[in-house]
């Protein structure tokens, strides 16, 4: 996979790896808890739909990559081209991580790696209004508001060009 480093993306905290079949049943087990999807989604999720959305096979459209922590999994990041040099990320822990600075953690390394590898100028997450953990959590990040849609938060990061720091 040659947009994702052999090792992973490698934040303070956390490493990305790409998520692959091996990792269905974990993944399976998580969507389809009422208290993991509550914020992706809101309902729980069979194990077909997310084989079919969470495990890669949707890539190159739709990249998907499992955070660990010390080689544990912690929770789901996925990354979407939406046009040249830009896209949309989506990130979720379990709960039992949350609260720790994981995501951000995360967010930070994936951002690190779509900038400066597959050279992204813009990216943009659109967490729910009703969840100002995650609001939080992409503020501390680095993302700005720039508009609402429905009951979504438009925010947007936009990496210092090399040299501009």
């Amino acid at each position: 996979m040659p947009d994702t480093p052999e090792g992973g993306i490698t934040g303070e905290m956390t490493v990305l790896i790409p998520a692959t079949e091996r990792h269905l049943p974990l993944l399976a087990a998580w969507f389809s808890d009422p208290e993991f999807v509550r914020h992706w989604g809101g309902r729980p999720l069979t194990r077909e739909e997310v084989s079919a959305k969470y495990v890669g096979r949707r890539r190159p459209a739709v990249v998907s990559l499992l955070i660990l922590r010390a080689a544990a999994p912690v929770g789901y990041a996925q990354y979407v081209p939406t046009g040249p040099r830009e896209g949309g990320i989506d990130l979720v822990l379990h709960p039992h991580a949350q609260g720790q600075g994981l995501g951000p953690d995360a967010a930070r390394a994936l951002i690190r790696h779509l900038h400066t590898v597959l050279g992204w100028e813009r990216v943009t997450v659109d967490p729910e209004t009703s969840n100002p953990r995650a609001v939080r959590a992409w503020r501390k990040t680095g993302f700005r508001t720039v508009g609402t849609q429905g009951s979504r938060l438009l925010m947007e990061y936009r990496p210092t060009p090399a040299g501009q720091d």
